[in-house]
Parts: C-alpha cells; structure tokens; sequence
C-alpha cells in the first residue's frame, strides 16, 4: 500500500482506511515481537479475527478495542476525548479579570490603598 499522508483522509476509501488502520496494528504487533496467536489469545479473540483486522477487514469494535488494549496503544483513544471550548465572549471576560499590575505595598507588607485622587 502507498503510504498516505494525513491530508488524504477523506480521500481515501473505507477499505484503504481499514488497510491503514490493519497495517498499523501489524507493525506495532511485529515491533513487540509477538506473534499473532499470542496477541489474539491475550485480546480473547481469535487469530483469524486479529489477521483479518490486519488485512483491513471488518471486526467488531469490541474486538479492536480488546487489540489495542493487548497491544498498549490505547494512547491512540485520546484523539477522540472532547474538548472544552471557550466561547469569544467568554474568553474576553475571563481576560478582563486577569491582574495586570501588582499593587504597592507598604512597610507592613499590608496593601496600600488608593488614596482617592
């Protein structure tokens, strides 16, 4: 397979993106030196299903979810964790609060107050 770069996403078709994800897992697998009997039997499913998720073939998200975690590369899942975002509005007020200067202080260590010019 041609290697892909990130900006062909949604170019490529369900298949090429199951073949991506299937030779990820192949190599990570080869690169921990384990066979795939080993990595199926430890992910309680069975070789075939871990050599078809290799090949790019359909299986069940449970099974793929027990690979990655066999595996340890469930750090993969953190791309998919939602995201607080601030809205424009709030984020301006939440910089209007923000100290800009530290005030003096007096001899005592007690803030000097403004003397109301």
């Amino acid at each position: 397979m041609n290697d892909i770069s990130s900006n062909n996403w949604y170019a490529m078709t369900d298949k090429g993106l199951s073949e991506t994800i299937g030779h990820f897992i192949q190599r990570e697998r080869i690169g921990q030196n384990k066979s795939q009997s080993e990595v199926a039997k430890a992910a309680g499913v069975s070789r075939s299903t871990l050599s078809l998720l290799e090949r790019g073939e359909n299986v069940s998200i449970s099974n793929f979810i027990q690979i990655l975690r066999t595996l340890e590369l469930l750090y993969i899942m953190d791309v998919f964790k939602p995201f607080d975002e601030i809205s424009p509005i709030a984020y301006a007020k939440m910089k209007m609060k923000t100290r800009i200067r530290a005030r003096k202080k007096n001899i005592d260590g007690n803030v000097v107050s403004d003397i109301g010019w």
